[in-house]
């Protein structure tokens, strides 16, 4: 594996990011988000046949999914996590694991080394994600897979006539003029497929989830810091105090019910060394 960087100047502050992973509510962002989806990912995950040995790449997260990789392995694989902020990374201890603090926006990554390149959740803040992603394509080698896990805020939104007891569009519609205004494409889930199968990837599939999540559970919780920290950016700017402690307060009410953003996860395969030099003279033949 390459080595890793040492120069602490690569852990930047959350750059192109709208969450401060380096934050006083990081660490409950994390634990929710490993609550409410890790199953899953480890089931699809799964579905990839890792075997001991394997070396992977691990984009990214809290260190759940890193940790689960380290023992899948086993002392003969190895696994590389990456991450602009890689505090909860560095507190992890595994004789086959690398820590790389690293920029996905800007840079490079080894160049097919990887059986396997895992990534959740931190593409849709980045307003370069399609360059990111190819550059974990790039990581695989011949045979290998990528599973990728993103939100879509567009697949599937609320309808207050049918879940009166949803969060208020009064809410929603100001955080969305954040999101989109930092460029992030809020349809970015569903995009995943096609973009696994341009970057000349084979076997490529996916599933999508929605949840439904009440009060004071992980997915309220996710839902409560991620518009406290949305609105402290703005500096109060959106919407009047009083009506958004007004909704926060809602959210923790017993009979509060509300439809989380679709999860897509998608997964795709690099073809072996044959299988690529016939999809590129494809390429070029077309």
């Amino acid at each position: 594996m390459a080595s890793a960087h040492t120069n602490e100047s690569h852990t930047r502050d959350n750059i192109g990011y709208l969450f401060d992973d380096a934050g006083k509510r990081a660490e409950t962002r994390f634990r929710n988000l490993s609550a409410l989806h890790d199953a899953r990912t480890m089931h699809h995950l799964n579905q990839r046949d890792i075997e001991e040995g394997w070396s992977c790449l691990e984009v990214g997260g809290s260190g759940s999914i890193t940790s689960w990789l380290c023992a899948r392995v086993g002392f003969t694989g190895r696994v590389l996590a990456a991450d602009t902020e890689a505090r909860f990374l560095r507190a992890l201890s595994f004789p086959n694991l690398e820590v790389w603090p690293h920029d996905f926006r800007q840079e490079l990554l080894p160049v097919r080394e990887f059986a396997l390149v895992h990534v959740r959740l931190p593409l849709i803040h980045l307003p370069e994600w399609e360059s990111a992603l190819r550059r974990m394509v790039a990581a695989l080698r011949p045979g290998g897979w990528i599973m990728v896990e993103e939100s879509d805020e567009m697949s599937l939104l609320p309808d207050l006539a049918v879940n009166p007891g949803a969060l208020s569009p009064r809410v929603r519609h100001p955080f969305q003029q954040v999101v989109t205004s930092a460029r992030v494409d809020m349809r970015h889930g569903r995009l995943l497929p096609q973009k696994l199968q341009s970057n000349g990837l084979v076997n490529i599939g996916a599933e999508t989830s929605v949840f439904v999540w009440k009060a004071r559970s992980a997915g309220t919780g996710l839902l409560k810091i991620n518009c406290e920290e949305l609105r402290e950016a703005t500096g109060w700017r959106l919407m009047p105090q009083n009506e958004f402690e007004a909704d926060m307060n809602r959210v923790d009410e017993q009979d509060f019910f509300t439809l989380s953003q679709r999860l897509w996860t998608a997964w795709g395969q690099l073809p072996d060394v044959a299988e690529s030099r016939s999809w590129w003279a494809a390429g070029m033949a077309g």
